[in-house]
């Protein structure tokens, strides 16, 4: 059974940082991808970042380049996203995925693997 269990959100001010983290278990599929995906109440979910299974890159939104890091220990174990430069608008739930290839990157309606989410608020 896979498990994704995030931790690490909370409340920070405009220009901060956080780092969330996900332990993942369970998970032998070859090709998967493992990142994170964020929604906001009434809003469909948007990828965030992800490494790609299959040929192991590293793909970013553009709204979150340059700004976030997505890293994992060899075992993809655990999954980290270093925010930094936090905006309002990436106040969100943000939630551990994983799919085939980084599907969940460009399509809100892929059946991911999904953590419960952990909840980011950036204040203004």
């Amino acid at each position: 059974e896979v498990q994704l269990v995030e931790s690490g959100g909370g409340l920070v001010q405009a220009g901060g940082s956080l780092t969330l983290s996900c332990a993942a278990s369970g998970f032998t599929y070859d090709g998967y991808g493992i990142g994170w995906f964020r929604q906001e109440p009434g809003k469909e979910r948007e990828g965030v970042s992800c490494i790609n299974g299959i040929d192991g890159s590293y793909h970013y939104a553009d709204s979150v380049k340059g700004r976030f890091t997505i890293s994992s220990d060899n075992a993809k174990t655990m999954v980290y996203l270093q925010m930094s430069n936090l905006k309002p608008e990436d106040t969100a739930i943000y939630y551990c995925a994983a799919d085939w290839g980084c599907l969940f990157m460009h399509n809100s309606k892929t059946n991911a693997f999904q953590g419960q989410g952990t909840q980011v608020t950036v204040s203004s």
